[in-house]
């Protein structure tokens, strides 16, 4: 006979056939024995009973996001996930932008080429990539940096700008 046991036992393997198939990649074999294990635990609590059923429909439809969630948080942390995802670069690290753009704030240079709004400008010597606040600047036209934020350098005209005080 049937017991709701059993419904519980295809329930807990589909989710672990879930962590499984994220932290050991198959092709999606180990996706598929999820999937039949899931249904065939809904299935089982329906002959049970009506009730049973829903119940379980109910528990499918919040556990298997969840433990998709928790097999995406386990997943960097383990040996293949070390190995296969790249931590990056945040604004802090130098590699992720130029450490001479931080002195540039207030200074002036020119616009190389046509800013709109993103484009170039020569300043301190040295080609800088530079982003206006919306306004099309045309090359040759001074400009003055007004803020720099990790690799973002945004410029205006220099006439438009009050030198501070």
């Amino acid at each position: 006979m049937i017991s709701l046991g059993f419904a519980v036992v295809l329930l807990g393997l589909g989710l672990g056939f879930i962590v499984a198939e994220i932290l050991f990649p198959s092709f999606g074999v180990l996706a598929v024995l999820a999937t039949a294990s899931i249904l065939g635990s809904v299935a089982v609590a329906f002959v049970l009973s009506t009730t049973t059923g829903m119940w379980f429909l109910a528990a499918v439809a919040v556990l298997v996001p969840g433990t998709i969630m928790v097999g995406f948080k386990v997943f960097p942390k383990t040996p293949m996930g070390k190995a296969l995802i790249n931590p990056g670069l945040s604004f802090d690290s130098p590699k992720s932008y130029d450490s001479r753009d931080d002195g540039l704030i207030g200074k002036e240079g020119v616009a190389e080429s046509m800013l709109r709004p993103a484009g170039v400008a020569r300043l301190e010597n040295r080609r800088v990539d530079v982003v206006t606040r919306g306004e099309m600047i045309q090359p040759g036209e001074r400009v003055r940096v007004l803020e720099v934020e990790g690799n973002r350098v945004v410029v205006a005209r220099a006439a438009e700008v009050q030198a501070p005080s």
